[in-house]
């Protein structure tokens, strides 16, 4: 559901298709993390922004807290330990509070890109109306 919502509100307002893809890679791989390690029943609590040519979004769980974050890929044959670091190449910012034993919030930041052409058209649809 998050992808959907947050895809749609991207792609209405003209954000480039690659922007919303790293964006929406982004928010799975947070979401990804927050389900497998934010504690009792999994649940989670995601907030986006769009503003100052921006997306800011906050992935929050109440698990007990990252103990490091990865500084490299793990080995090939590994299946999990890649999302921090698939977050960190396709977004602007990326930060952590985390806070032992009462969870973790991941703040991604992403500068959105504008299809100027998406957005002509739009305007022109718009102005036809």
């Amino acid at each position: 559901m998050v992808r959907r919502v947050l895809g749609d509100a991207l792609r209405s307002l003209s954000v480039t298709e690659s922007c919303v893809t790293d964006i929406l890679l982004a928010a799975s791989e947070a979401c990804a993390n927050a389900v497998r390690h934010g504690g009792p029943a999994n649940r989670y609590e995601v907030v986006a922004s769009i503003g100052e040519g921006n997306c800011d979004l906050r992935v929050i769980d109440r698990g007990l807290g990252l103990a490091s974050i990865p500084e490299r890929y793990p080995p090939a044959d590994v299946e999990h330990g890649r999302g921090i670091l698939i977050m960190q190449s396709v977004v602007d910012e990326i930060a952590f509070d985390i806070t032992p034993g009462r969870g973790t919030t991941v703040h991604l930041r992403k500068q959105l890109a504008w299809d100027k052409e998406a957005a002509t058209d739009a305007a022109c649809v718009l102005a036809a109306v």
